[in-house]
């Protein structure tokens, strides 16, 4: 066997275990048997006036040993993300039943009133809630005044702008909030009950009724 083809057909091989990444653990190790028995055969048959370039077997050895530790690595990832996923959803199906802040504009008013929320991104000098029913028709407004950037929760008693109380129902609320000339970003907040735990495709999310599916990272209060 001569040099340049042993050292062609050596390459070829790591070229093989780079691009392969979907291939199992014993494809893998197969390859890397591969890799071995070419790259000892090419060391026996090489010629002497011309041997095998130290740098060369150097780079070689590296990338095996690359490829090799990146298919550890991503078992290893594999196996520590379904552990945390696992993990993940024993502690939250303590949250069903609970109630939640979550994104979303709508106010459920029942006796005891409702309850909303804002999540500001910056500091505001004023911050006004616009309540409005099912048609859109404004029913209330409340000024909340200066608040600090964050979360803030509020809530309504149910009665309209002339004081007078309305039918318990489903109604929405939208957010204003500026410092000084400039409008700040804000994100309405719902109440919500959580009512079960459903696996996605990207893990588990909570299951809201009359706000469906919500992510963790969306829930910004928990009461």
């Amino acid at each position: 066997m001569s040099s340049v083809t042993s050292t062609s057909t050596v390459n070829s091989v790591l070229k093989q275990l780079s691009e392969s990444k979907t291939a199992s653990a014993s494809e893998t190790d197969q390859l890397s048997d591969r890799f071995m028995t070419l790259l000892v055969t090419q060391m026996q048959n090489q010629d002497p006036l011309n041997p095998l370039d130290n740098a060369e077997l150097t780079s070689q050895l590296a990338q095996i040993n690359t490829v090799k530790g990146i298919d550890s690595l991503n078992s290893t990832l594999q196996k520590l993300l379904t552990s945390y996923s696992d993990a993940l959803s024993m502690q939250s199906s303590s949250l069903v039943g609970k109630n939640v802040l979550a994104a979303g504009n709508s106010l459920q008013l029942g006796d005891a009133g409702a309850l909303g929320g804002v999540k500001l991104a910056g500091d505001a000098d004023k911050v006004s809630i616009t309540i409005t029913d099912a048609k859109g028709v404004k029913v209330a407004q409340q000024d909340l005044g200066a608040q600090n950037a964050g979360v803030l929760d509020f809530g309504w008693d149910g009665k309209n702008s002339d004081g007078v109380r309305v039918p318990n129902g489903s109604y929405q609320f939208s957010v204003q909030a500026t410092q000084g000339a400039n409008k700040v970003t804000t994100t309405a907040l719902e109440v919500g009950t959580v009512s079960a735990l459903v696996r996605g495709q990207n893990g588990f999310q909570l299951e809201i009724p009359g706000t469906g599916l919500v992510d963790f990272n969306s829930v910004q209060q928990i009461y």
